[in-house]
């Protein structure tokens, strides 16, 4: 039995019709040359073994109703596979805008609560044989960007069929109704007197952050980013883009300018965003301001499986010219970083252990009566997570590329999520067709964007 922490099981409570809180990866694998070609049947026998053997796809949730802390994970005993490896099939023409349609479908659909929370489909396209698409899918309150990350790592290998890690050695005992009560109780007991030094350092964090306020080097603050068409209601339903670029490319703008690999990938974002926005006349005079999660994996001892913290930076939109704003960017993502810092790897973990189930459903059922704030708390999700440089291998498949989709929430109809691998620079960007009906001139803008970069660099 393993608690989840408040910030795992706040992704549980927030979730709604509208606001599916899946986390997914789409690979491109390389099919052609198999043995007797493709099949289905093949996939599900080659991947059936590592699925099982992952620990995070062998958990489910466990509650009650005498629980007043926050729900558990415990151990599966009888994965049924056909439940969780499914198949589906695109439509003619085939194209990347009908492979987008159905990889948004997938990812809108909700995960059902009474068994594991995940997914992989197949999406086999008969216009592309050479090529499967696979989307791998999970809840967040299971994984955060890391641990998809890591995720993928147990499931993948450095060379193809090799075989897949151990499962579970035998039974395991699952976690009673009353031993889920009763430890309940005692945590919620427990984290108690730890109000009595949170109190005292959150308020520390307020004074540090208002002397930071004076001299201006602070992070964006929320409720104060300019309306977007990102920004407004919308339902469950949602489109993705994809695109990727050169991670060579990036690393030289990266080197002549003196600047982080991050800073260009937010100076990328900013530059597209700048541009479609302008296409809809919707680009807004200030700084569009993105929530970006920051991976405290490694640097705190709280438990739980998102290990993240949240800083809110201005995006640089509203500068022309592609050096300046990339500078810019530099400059507010340093300011946001460093008041990140000092705010602490724990704050928020630790401030939403006292969210509990009951206490979210108070204020969901309050907020429809609260008038709307003229601001919206940001425009954007944006998350840029390293991956593998190596050629990786799923099973017998050779994977070809990796685009990650993040949800979207709290009014910002956006998320935008960078990734590494093998040499290449992927960005997902998963939204809704209820604000904007096509995201692929988005897409289609970020290589013009690192174009504008190179150029700069190569002009004398």
């Amino acid at each position: 039995m393993e608690r989840l922490s408040g910030l795992d099981a706040m992704y549980l409570y927030l979730e709604t019709p509208s606001q599916p809180l899946n986390v997914c990866c789409v690979l491109e694998l390389e099919v052609a040359g198999m043995p007797g070609g493709y099949s289905f049947e093949q996939l599900r026998s080659a991947l059936e073994p590592r699925l099982l053997a992952t620990p995070e796809f062998r958990k489910k949730l466990a509650d009650g109703q005498l629980n007043i802390d926050h729900p558990v994970w415990v151990e599966s005993t009888d994965i049924d596979i056909s439940r969780h490896l499914k198949r589906i099939a695109v439509p003619a023409p085939g194209s990347r805008v009908e492979v987008g349609e159905v990889c948004a479908h997938i990812a809108a659909l909700p995960l059902d609560r009474d068994y594991p929370l995940w997914e992989v489909w197949a999406v086999e396209n008969p216009s592309a044989p050479k090529l499967l698409t696979l989307v791998v899918k999970a809840h967040h309150a299971l994984v955060d960007g890391v641990g998809g990350a890591n995720i993928m790592a147990q499931l993948c290998s450095l060379e193809p069929d090799l075989p897949a890690p151990p499962g579970p050695a035998g039974p395991v005992p699952t976690a009673t109704t009353l031993q889920i009560a009763a430890s309940g109780v005692i945590g919620v007991a427990a984290r108690s007197w730890r109000l009595t030094s949170l109190l005292p350092t959150t308020l520390q964090t307020v004074v540090r952050t208002l002397r930071r306020a004076r001299v201006g080097h602070t992070m964006a603050a929320p409720f104060t980013a300019p309306k977007t068409v990102f920004n407004r209601p919308h339902s469950g339903r949602r489109n993705i883009a994809f695109v990727e670029l050169s991670l060579d490319e990036v690393k030289a703008v990266k080197d002549h300018y003196g600047v982080t690999v991050n800073d260009v990938v937010m100076a990328l974002c900013a530059g597209a965003l700048r541009s479609f926005l302008e296409r809809h006349h919707e680009l807004p005079d200030t700084p569009l301001v993105a929530a970006v999660p920051v991976s405290v994996h490694g640097k705190s001892d709280r438990s739980g499986r998102n290990q993240t913290t949240w800083m809110f930076c201005r995006l640089q939109s509203p500068i022309t010219d592609p050096v300046q704003r990339l500078h810019q960017m530099a400059e507010a993502t340093t300011a946001a970083k460093a008041h990140s810092t000092e705010l602490g790897p724990t704050l928020l973990q630790d401030w939403t252990q006292f969210i509990g189930q009951y206490t979210m459903g108070a204020i969901k059922r309050l907020v429809p009566h609260v008038p709307r704030p003229a601001s919206p708390p940001f425009n954007l999700i944006l998350s840029n997570v390293p991956g593998p440089q190596i050629p990786l291998y799923l099973a017998r498949y050779r994977i070809e590329a990796v685009y990650p989709f993040g949800p979207i929430l709290a009014g910002a109809g956006l998320n935008i999520t960078a990734m590494s691998y093998n040499g290449r620079l992927s960005f997902g960007m998963i939204s809704s067709p209820d604000l904007v009906p096509d995201l692929w001139p988005l897409a289609d803008e970020f290589p013009v964007t690192l174009d504008e970069l190179i150029g700069s660099i190569t002009t004398p």
